[in-house]
């Protein structure tokens, strides 16, 4: 048995490259030791250099990164024209608090007020990507929503579907090396999961927005071998939910006017190896006050609320068109969730 061909894993293994030079001699010299003694020709040092070579199908830093922020923002690399790449999420989100103001002669409530939010969300998320052109691609996300609650007023499960989202992603300029990449996003979410403000609070809770909402951002990215670094920002509308016929502490729920909302984010990734990055990141969104009128003319309005979310994740490549990323989110604001995590799967097709 050849000494090099035992020794070339085991350095590559333990990252020793900066020590190349001195380990190939070394392992020559092993070697010939040993073909003097059993008649096995010695390995070069070029050998030794080949079989610490990168392989075929090894993922480099740079596509490592690009996968990572794939799996941070899904809105980070875009395909080829033609191709299409399916997605897999499973994510887990837990709320822990509960705040209620009954008093409607105040003029103020929260949206609380009308949404259980101590509850426990298992979310099973499609996403589809297809590549109009190069620069542009298409995307579909249905998630498949199962929601626990334990509050005073319901404790069961409710099993739906949650809100639909149609979106694009755009590069308006070639990406080129160590320059910032700029991607512009649109989107529309569809009110197709449980309304808040239609369901029973006393039967169910709800598995989505009740409204329909645009969006419209923007994220740069900048690639550091093995470093990337990373922003976005968005701004998003939603419309008017009408015709609704909610009891709500002894008044009627007629109509629902959602505040704008504006988001940012920043964080950078890391590649460990040619398998492994990791990557850390920081999400904050702010919502403006809603309105909600009751059937007496009577309105009340939302408190700005602010979700601020720090993130961190992990990805693993099991092959060049797999790699599976978990990422765990702890909630810093009182209208973030207190804990969610992360499980994404995608698939080259």
């Amino acid at each position: 048995m050849k000494i090099s061909t035992m020794l070339a894993p085991a350095l590559a293994a333990a990252g020793l490259f900066a020590q190349l030079p001195a380990l190939a001699q070394d392992t020559a010299s092993s070697s010939t030791l040993n073909a003097a003694t059993a008649g096995t020709p010695p390995a070069s040092a070029d050998a030794v250099r080949d079989a610490l070579a990168k392989k075929e199908g090894d993922a480099d830093n740079a596509t490592l990164l690009k996968e990572t922020l794939t799996a941070v923002d899904k809105q980070y690399s875009l395909l080829r024209k033609g191709k299409v790449q399916v997605n897999y999420e499973l994510g887990y989100t837990y709320i822990g608090q509960e705040k209620i103001n009954t008093d409607l002669s105040s003029g103020t409530a929260t949206l609380f007020s009308i949404e259980n939010t101590n509850s426990h969300t298992i979310t099973n998320t499609i996403m589809a990507d297809y590549g109009v052109l190069n620069n542009l691609t298409a995307n579909v996300t249905l998630p498949m929503i199962s929601r626990y609650s334990d509050s005073a007023g319901f404790s069961g499960v409710s099993h739906t579907i949650g809100d639909v989202g149609l979106g694009v992603r755009w590069q308006p300029q070639e990406v080129k090396r160590d320059e910032v990449a700029y991607t512009i996003t649109a989107g529309t979410r569809l009110a197709t999961g449980t309304s808040p403000y239609k369901v029973d609070v006393q039967k169910g809770v709800a598995t989505g927005s009740g409204v329909n909402s645009f969006n419209l951002g923007a994220n740069m990215t900048r690639i550091v071998d093995p470093v990337a670094l990373f922003g976005s920002f968005n701004a998003g509308y939603g419309l008017t939910a009408k015709h609704l016929n909610q009891q709500l502490y002894g008044a009627t729920l007629r109509q629902v006017k959602p505040g704008a909302s504006f988001g940012f984010g920043l964080g950078f990734a890391y590649a460990l190896s040619y398998k492994i990055t990791t990557s850390f990141s920081f999400q904050e969104s702010i919502q403006a006050r809603s309105t909600l009128t009751f059937d007496n003319n009577a309105r009340a309005q939302t408190q700005t609320q602010s979700a601020g979310i720090l993130s961190i994740g992990a990805g693993y490549r099991i092959s060049p068109k797999t790699t599976v990323n978990v990422t765990v989110g702890a909630g810093l604001t009182a209208a973030a969730p207190n804990l969610s995590l992360t499980m994404s799967l995608p698939l080259s097709l």
